[in-house]
């Protein structure tokens, strides 16, 4: 696994401290970017939570998740968690160490007391005394929340005087980008009440076994005002993959209203990726599980036919200067100011995600615009898969069987000393012979072979456009 080093400076540590009866939070942001560009320290809020108690827990869960592997566990990293300010709410978001488990904090306008908050993304500073602290936190008292560096802060920094350096895997950051794919075609399958939640979430087991049934997923089904769980992907089930992954939502059981569960329209059986929610006055808590605790988002390949395309990546280019830090982007809106199909700026956005520049709210069924402090260019030029089927189209290992206007047919792909191949069903699904496609039949998206002839059927019918324009233009005599 490729490893940097992420380098984030801190005016001061972020801390919980009392003044006057009230508690003051302060999170210190590093390294951000604003309308105005890029900060060394942002400031995105600074006012009163409508909820104090419902409001530190949930960003303990997020910090928890952060801090968690829940696969291979004798391994422990920490990445501060992101937050970005959207102009009317913050989100603040985590990724597991192992890539398995995405945490987000939603802060809604009717969370944060009618204060004003600014538009950009950064990281913010959860250490080990702050945590403490917010554990601590009881009662009802008054929270002043302040994202990012008070004014006198502002007017005496001479540099960072906290510095942490923290690895970071380019599997966090490809983890980003495919969750927000995953989970763009999530629909709500199931809602519970404050109570129900309450009892079928602490009624889930904490821990998994090793054994060899280990292996078989868990499901839940909708039963009257609970969810069952069964071993059978039975139709309206939805997938449950190591049930101990949701532990961080304990955090903030005693202030649910409601438990909410996302998942996709449709399963062969196969495990599935799943977004639970829990709804808290003024604001939500969502832990995405990956299909299997084993399996990082990272691997799944949902990103790799908008990484293939070079249309979706212009289209993304002229998207991206219209977007301004939206909590929730308008697909009309963004198709009329560029002048695309709403079908182009989905497609768009799909390729800002994948550089992790939107993501997407289950909740609001939108996405929503950010800007990870990260080099956005690494989720793919660090993508495997995306690697090798440029080179086999750059070494001429592709041969495309049918003309490419068929959009059908089969094509042979030479990797290595082996030749495969590369079949297109009526659906537009690229099947394939080699070893990938029969382990997970594109359930965990296109081998690199598949998608090397997706990319050299587009390539073809790109320089082919050009010639029969001009053939036919010649060749019109009347």
């Amino acid at each position: 696994m490729s490893r940097s080093i992420q380098a984030l400076a801190y005016a001061r540590p972020s801390a919980l401290t009392t003044e006057g009866g009230a508690g003051l939070l302060g999170l210190e942001t590093s390294g951000g970017l604003t309308p105005v560009g890029r900060e060394a320290h942002p400031q995105f809020f600074a006012g009163f939570l409508s909820s104090p108690q419902a409001a530190a827990r949930g960003l303990l869960a997020v910090a928890d998740v952060a801090a968690a592997r829940y696969y291979q566990r004798t391994l422990r990293a920490s990445l501060d968690p992101v937050v970005t300010a959207g102009g009317d709410r913050l989100r603040f978001e985590s990724f597991s160490a192992c890539c398995g488990v995405y945490a987000r904090l939603d802060v809604l306008p009717e969370g944060l007391d009618g204060a004003d908050t600014g538009h950009g993304t950064t990281n913010v500073d959860v250490n080990n005394p702050l945590r403490e602290a917010l554990s601590r936190l009881s009662g009802d008292e008054p929270l002043h929340l302040r994202v990012g560096p008070d004014e006198l802060a502002v007017t005496t920094l001479d540099g960072p005087v906290v510095e942490k350096k923290v690895p970071l895997p380019d599997r966090w950051l490809r983890g980003f980008a495919e969750s927000q794919v995953i989970t763009a075609v999530f629909d709500l399958r199931a809602e519970l009440s404050a109570a129900e939640a309450v009892r079928f979430l602490r009624s889930l087991p904490r821990t998994t076994g090793t054994g060899p049934g280990s292996r078989a997923p868990l499901w839940v089904v909708p039963a009257g005002r609970t969810l069952r769980p069964t071993t059978r992907p039975v139709p309206g089930a939805v997938c449950l993959p190591g049930p101990e992954r949701l532990t961080a939502l304990q955090r903030v059981l005693r202030h649910a209203t409601a438990l909410r569960v996302y998942g996709p329209a449709g399963h062969d059986g196969a495990a599935t990726a799943a977004a639970w929610e829990v709804a808290m006055p003024g604001m939500r808590l969502t832990l995405t599980l990956s299909p299997e605790p084993s399996r990082g988002f990272s691997g799944e390949g949902a990103v790799l036919e908008a990484l293939a395309g070079d249309e979706a990546a212009a289209d993304a280019d002229l998207v991206s200067v219209l977007l301004s830090w939206e909590p929730r982007i308008d697909i009309a809106d963004l198709a009329a100011q560029s002048g695309l199909s709403p079908q182009r700026v989905r497609a768009a956005l799909t390729r800002l995600g994948t550089a992790g520049r939107v993501g997407y709210d289950a909740a609001d069924a939108a996405y929503f615009h950010r800007e990870l402090p990260y080099d956005a260019h690494r989720a793919e030029a660090r993508n495997p898969r995306l690697t090798a089927a440029r080179t086999l189209l750059a070494d001429g290992a592709v041969h495309l069987h049918t003309p490419a206007t068929t959009g059908s047919g089969t094509a042979t792909v030479r990797s290595g000393e082996r030749h495969y191949q590369v079949r297109e069903a009526p659906g537009g699904v690229l099947s394939c012979t080699c070893q990938w496609w029969a382990d997970y039949r594109g359930c965990r998206g296109p081998c690199k072979h598949a998608l090397a002839v997706r990319m050299a059927h587009r390539e073809r019918a790109t320089t082919a456009t050009p010639s029969l324009t001009t053939t036919a233009a010649a060749g019109d005599t009347r």
